[in-house]
């Protein structure tokens, strides 16, 4: 199965947005954690989700990128 690198861009997209508002998530409930060893671990899961957000806005540039024929030809 081949994905174009049009479509590579919009799902990266998507699961970043997704991977974003996780983050977000996390580090806007944080404070409210009364245990702060729980407190620590959701800091923890914000900064796991924000990773995985900037690693699809990485692999979305370069696949936009490819779509625009910066990389090199699209066959």
């Amino acid at each position: 199965m081949q994905i174009s690198a049009r479509l590579a861009m919009w799902m990266c997209l998507v699961f970043g947005l997704v991977c974003a508002g996780a983050a977000l998530t996390a580090l806007t409930g944080a404070p409210t954690v009364a245990d702060a060893a729980e407190r620590e671990a959701s800091y923890g899961y914000a900064a796991f989700w924000g990773f995985l957000a900037l690693v699809a806005a990485v692999f979305g540039v370069l696949s936009w990128m490819m779509a625009k024929g910066k990389l090199g030809t699209v066959e």
